[in-house]
């Protein structure tokens, strides 16, 4: 996307026989005031070296850059040493606005607001540099909530995705990670325990405080200060106690910082949940469960979720990190909201979802006919469901369960090409559907007779998403009130 912006402009730099780079505005104030202290105007400096006034203005204003010989004849009239002139910080607060100021005026803010860089004169007041600063602040702040536009969110999200198909969602990294954690809290194999999730945190440093007040916009706070990890108290009775630990932990374990922008967050984000699962459900475990599953074409989501006691979307969420680079079988996944809106997506084997002019599928409204929106219409949600779909791209089959959620019922589910179907539980089943949803009379449409019948006599009143006109991300937690989490680890705070 192309800045509006004029690049910032680079103030002039001068190079020390040690290498250090020094800004030439910070010297220019640092000499201007020394000569104020001092009672020199700029006529009686200027004929102290033997310059022309104008050059020592330019000097002073950080527009032109010294020699060294004139910095040391300079700070000789001033009845001091280079190494002063030299410093790395202003003298006062006065000069140091000044700085940050002419920062500014250089910078792509004021150009954008269409400000003219000024002089800085001793008139000014320091209250309206800082207001000025303050209001600068102030802009650069809102500017950085709004650089997550939906459209630069979905961007981001794009890029994201590529990356896990292009390394077939598998991370050799993050699954190292898990093995050598699982070795130093002693974990021998199998399905990860809730006890061992608490011997994590330990390992880590962190112990584990279950409280009714954890503010609403977070699903747990780390006290990174007293090595406390705060849970909500209803996690036990709604969730798996052993993910929200895992997943609190996680960036702990990665050596996460702060996200700079909301590309970062959704990184960390998938980084989290793919480490969480590698943890639960240990590659080295897994691996062989798969791989003879398959040696006796009885490949199951249900099977491998209930092996290791996680939620069904955990085990096909972990079934498509392992897949294709074990049991080589490119796959696809979705979460479709009971809306038919697609939440989330991955795919590595050409299957042609649903996109918006930028690639992106999540946002999208899933086609009806697919598995993931047929799924709701099936009263059975006990047993999965299993469907053959003939699209443009071939005949896909795929297994699908509804799952509830805080913000209402999804529906998860995984597939393959027909080549592949071979391999799973749920092969013979007679269901099929057939789905062009590239095309535009396929089901977004509503049939000919119902749009003849009420096209022009209905007005529906839209359910807007609440994530439609929001800015993303707010701050480097988009979403999360900081005040409140700050309020809380100081209520919480022990002594």
């Amino acid at each position: 996307m192309t800045s509006l912006t004029a690049p910032e402009e680079s103030l002039p730099t001068i190079t020390t026989d040690d290498d250090d780079v020094i800004d030439t505005l910070t010297i220019g104030r640092r000499i201007r005031q020394l000569r104020t202290e001092r009672g020199m105007t700029l006529d009686d400096l200027a004929a102290a070296v033997d310059r022309a006034p104008s050059q020592l203005s330019m000097i002073e204003n950080g527009k032109r850059e010294p020699k060294l010989t004139l910095l040391r004849t300079i700070a000789r009239a001033l009845g001091t040493n280079l190494d002063a002139l030299l410093e790395s910080e202003p003298l006062d607060e006065r000069a140091t606005m000044e700085v940050s100021l002419e920062r500014a005026m250089r910078g792509p803010t004021f150009q954008a607001l269409g400000i003219s860089p000024f002089r800085i004169g001793r008139s000014i007041p320091d209250e309206v540099l800082a207001a000025m600063l303050a209001l600068q602040g102030e802009i650069e702040r809102l500017r950085d909530e709004r650089a997550a536009t939906p459209e630069v969110a979905r961007r981001a999200n794009l890029s994201l995705r590529r990356l896990m198909t292009s390394q077939q969602n598998y991370f050799a990294d993050l699954e190292a990670h898990a093995r050598d954690l699982l070795a130093a809290v002693g974990h021998t194999g199998g399905p990860l325990t809730q006890r061992t999730a608490s011997d994590i945190a330990a390992h880590l440093g962190f112990t584990i405080h279950y409280v009714s007040d954890v503010p609403l916009t977070t699903r747990s706070v780390l006290d990174l200060k007293h090595g406390r990890l705060y849970l909500s108290s209803t996690i036990a009775s709604k969730r798996d106690a052993r993910t929200a630990v895992l997943q609190s932990l996680a960036s702990r374990i990665l050596g996460h910082d702060e996200p700079a922008s909301y590309g970062d967050f959704l990184r960390q984000r998938v980084e989290i949940n793919y480490l969480t699962g590698a943890l639960l459900m240990p590659e080295a475990d897994v691996v062989p469960f798969l791989q003879e599953a398959k040696s006796h074409r009885a490949l199951s989501i249900e099977d491998l979720r209930d092996a290791y006691s996680v939620s069904y979307e955990t085990a096909a969420h972990r079934f498509t990190n392992l897949a294709t680079v074990h049991l080589d079988l490119p796959v696809h996944f979705l979460k479709v909201h009971e809306s038919g809106t697609i939440t989330k997506a991955y795919e590595n084997d050409d299957v042609n979802f649903p996109t918006d002019r930028f690639g992106s599928i999540e946002g999208q409204m899933c086609c009806r006919k697919w598995t993931s929106r047929v799924v709701f219409d099936i009263p059975d949600r006990f047993n999965p469901y299993f469907q053959y779909t003939d699209t443009g791209n071939g005949t896909y089959w795929c297994t699908a369960r509804v799952e509830p959620s805080s913000e209402g019922l999804h529906s998860i589910s995984v597939g393959v090409r027909f080549d592949d179907t071979k391999w799973f539980i749920g092969r013979e089943t007679t269901n099929r559907g057939v789905s062009r949803h590239s095309v535009e009379v396929c089901c977004r449409r509503a049939p000919a007779e119902l749009e003849s019948s009420w096209r022009g006599h209905s007005w529906p009143n839209v359910r807007t998403p609440r994530t439609l006109l929001a800015t993303l991300p707010t701050g480097a937690f988009p979403g999360v009130d900081t005040t409140d989490v700050y309020e809380f680890l100081e209520a919480h705070s022990p002594g």
